[in-house]
């Protein structure tokens, strides 16, 4: 009877530290995604300024490396002038080589990106929270079209096949 009421009382402690292992370790993954500028942002909502939000059905990303940010995006909104980003279609979509990548922290052990791409024409900036569930927001603000946010998720970029 004793080993009874002692396994009681002994597995929710277990079950929370297990749940705190957990959330250490995805805390301790979105670190290392982030500070190793290896990652993959998905988008899985959009939200134009205009309007509600848009579930995305087909597959849409920002990839992070090292060297290089690469966005594939749709854009819904206000456009004041020219639209493009180096591309005849309407969408948030280029590669650049030559940016700004600034990590600030935030509460819950999120953390903020800031990307800043200097060989884009027409982007400003890029706003990026993270935080270690997986779940992501993206904004993009640009010199000529309305400002737009994404919703989804960031991981590990998928390995190259050599």
């Amino acid at each position: 009877m004793v080993i009874i009421i002692t396994s009681v009382i002994a597995l929710p402690g277990r079950a929370q530290t297990t749940k705190q292992q957990k959330q250490d370790e995805k805390a301790e993954k979105l670190r290392q995604l982030i500070e190793s500028r290896n990652f993959v942002f998905q988008a899985t909502y959009m939200s134009p300024m205009g309007g509600g939000q848009i579930y995305l059905t087909s597959p849409y990303d920002v990839t992070i490396s090292r060297d290089t940010v690469t966005s594939f995006l749709p854009y819904f909104g206000v456009a004041y002038m020219s639209t493009g980003y180096g591309s005849n279609d309407n969408g948030i979509k280029f590669t650049s080589t030559k940016f700004d990548y600034q990590v600030q922290n935030l509460k819950k052990g999120g953390y903020r990106v800031i990307i800043k791409p200097k060989d884009v024409t027409n982007l400003t900036q890029m706003f990026l929270e993270a935080y270690p569930g997986g779940y992501a927001s993206l904004s993009v603000i640009s010199v000529n079209r309305q400002q737009i946010s994404f919703q989804g998720n960031v991981k590990e970029r998928p390995k190259t096949k050599s």
